[in-house]
């Protein structure tokens, strides 16, 4: 497949794969994106609920070759005698309550339970913090009900240490378990470890590692260097020189980190305010010093240090895309796939970031569409501003609509203003129309603005007025857009410039539909279109709708119109 794939390209006109299942639903602007994104994953969760809630329904299997992990799960249990095999059973399907009663069954009959059931247990109940899981699309129970209502009401802006709340509950069947055994190894160190710091007990998981170190285990699972790494970091950020003893401690017992214990050190330096920018170089040292080599979470650890807090030191960014021009990454931290976007304005920059997502498959490092749809719009908005409208150009066919929508703003408005491409304002409407954005209004009045700011040749105010006439039956089909004046003036003028007299005279009509008051000028203008169609009759009605609407330039207008045109005694 990958063979096939490299004989083709990208093809510029059409959506993302994973958004052609249906046309009509295709989203159309970054926020559709997250919706289509979000709406997909909940109906894989409704539909894996509904399989695994009702097994028996969903016993025909049609599909040739068979796919297991396409098949409902098994929920219910088989075995019911007190055995380590039950025992297992109920791990594997994750039955919190039922494993826990069944290790104390065994306990209670005297009947060993291995090592490594013991260890398979331990993590069960310090994944869940000893409670079976709520399977996806069940009701919420009483308690995780008051966990979502006390995280609503907390207040946002402040640090993570205030509001994270500790879910770990004292003495609970983890450590009841943990105290029971004979014999204690690093594994079921790690278990409660891990378990203690993904559920808030910090202080509890880091006195809990440093018994690890007291009783001289050796520490080896890494996973426990990094739990307990964790523990330490998030406690205070006045006790940065402990943290860096951590990682001296695992010299000591010849425990080699690995990639996730330095950049969970890193991410939690991002806590520690100056002191971070002395000791993040050095763990980026210490790291190739053991040959580690630094992923994507590493390098945005360190620029959130040194870049994001000043927003002035550039050069950082420029040391780092330099190290990594032309490296492909692969995901090795649940924090590579987190990108952050900067607004700079540096053109230069901008290419080199954009160069190094095109390097291999790192495009998939962006994140969901949604994420890739704000990098794209940046990045577009970038050329926008900083590049000549060919090139501004050459990249909207490349990026829109085949991996993002366009840019809702007007930023390429403006450049083609700035550069005097004002006759490509027609074809950007008709991108504006099919992909979603004529409900913006700002937007739609600043292009009928550029098109009505200045006269042009008769073929572009042509496709101009066949412009304006096609945003006028847009609104028109949504009574609830009220038409400005402004949008109202602009059309007209559209219209007349392209000696469409009789549209235009539909115009003046919506105005009085609409109660707008249109302008003197744009009375005059009327005026004068009526002097070149030979139209005395319309220039009086054009006065009598001056006078209508009290406007100061009614006499004006009525001079003109006596002196201008032939009129009959009545008209007079």
């Amino acid at each position: 497949m990958e063979a096939l794939a490299s004989t083709v390209q990208r093809d510029p006109t059409a959506y993302p794969y994973q958004f052609q299942d249906d046309p009509y639903l295709s989203p159309r602007t970054s926020v559709e994106f997250k919706l289509f994104s979000l709406s997909q994953e909940s109906g894989r969760a409704a539909a894996k609920y509904f399989v695994n809630s009702n097994p028996k329904l969903f016993t025909k299997d049609f599909a040739e070759p068979h796919i297991p992990c396409l098949m409902p799960e098994s929920v219910a249990l088989r075995l019911e005698e007190v055995s380590q095999e039950a025992l297992e059973e109920r791990i594997s399907l994750r039955k919190v309550s039922a494993a826990v009663e069944m290790y104390d069954q065994l306990l209670q009959s005297g009947t060993a339970v291995s090592m490594e059931t013991t260890h398979k247990l331990l993590d069960l109940i310090c994944l869940y913090c000893d409670r079976d899981p709520v399977q996806e699309g069940t009701p919420q129970t009483e308690d995780r009900e008051e966990e979502e209502e006390d995280r609503r009401r907390k207040p946002m802006g402040r640090r993570a240490m205030d509001f994270l709340k500790c879910t770990w509950k004292e003495n609970n069947n983890a450590e009841r378990i943990f105290n029971l055994l004979p014999e204690r190894d690093a594994r079921c160190y790690s278990a409660l470890i891990r378990g203690m710091v993904k559920h808030g007990a910090y202080a509890k998981a880091f006195n809990l590692y440093e018994d690890l170190l007291n009783n001289r285990l050796s520490g080896e699972d890494q996973d426990t260097q990094r739990a307990g790494s964790s523990a330490l970091l998030i406690l205070d950020e006045y006790l940065l020189r402990s943290r860096i003893e951590l990682l001296n401690q695992m010299n000591e017992q010849k425990v080699r980190p690995n990639l996730l214990t330095f950049n969970s050190v890193l991410k939690a330096l991002r806590q520690c305010s100056f002191l971070a920018k002395t000791f993040s170089p050095q763990i980026l040292n210490e790291m190739k010093a053991l040959g580690i080599a630094p992923s994507l979470a590493t390098y945005e650890h360190i620029l959130t240090v040194f870049f994001y807090k000043s927003g002035s030191n550039m050069a950082i960014l420029q040391d780092v895309l330099m190290e990594l021009e032309g490296t492909s990454f692969t995901c090795q931290d649940p924090n590579d796939g987190e990108p952050r976007c900067l607004d700079n304005k540096d053109l230069e920059l901008g290419y080199k970031v954009h160069s190094l997502v095109e390097v291999g498959e790192n495009w998939r490092l962006l994140g969901d569409s949604y994420q890739q749809a704000l990098y794209y719009g940046r990045f577009f908005n970038l050329l926008c501003l900083m590049e000549h409208i060919d090139v501004v150009l050459k990249w909207y066919s490349r990026i829109v609509p085949s991996v993002s929508a366009p840019p809702s703003g007007c930023n390429l408005l403006q450049a083609l203003d700035t550069d005097s491409r004002l006759d490509l304002l027609p074809t950007i409407w008709k991108d504006i129309k099919s992909l979603g954005h004529d409900n913006k209004v700002d937007l739609v009045e600043e292009l009928l603005c550029l098109m009505a700011r200045d006269e042009h040749s008769a073929e572009v105010q042509e496709s101009f007025a066949a412009c304006a006439l096609d945003v006028k039956s847009v609104f028109g089909e949504r009574p609830k857009k009220e038409w400005s004046t402004s949008s109202l003036s602009h059309i007209s003028i559209l219209l007349l410039r392209a000696n469409k007299l009789q549209k235009a005279w539909d115009m003046l009509q919506l105005f009085k539909d609409k109660n707008r008051v249109p302008s003197g000028a744009l009375l005059s203008s009327f005026l004068t279109a009526c002097r070149c169609s030979a139209s005395p009759q319309r220039a009086v009605e054009l006065v009598q709708l001056s006078a209508a609407f009290s406007l100061p330039t009614t006499p004006e207008l009525a001079k003109r119109t006596l002196a201008e045109f032939e009129l009959n005694d009545k008209q007079r």
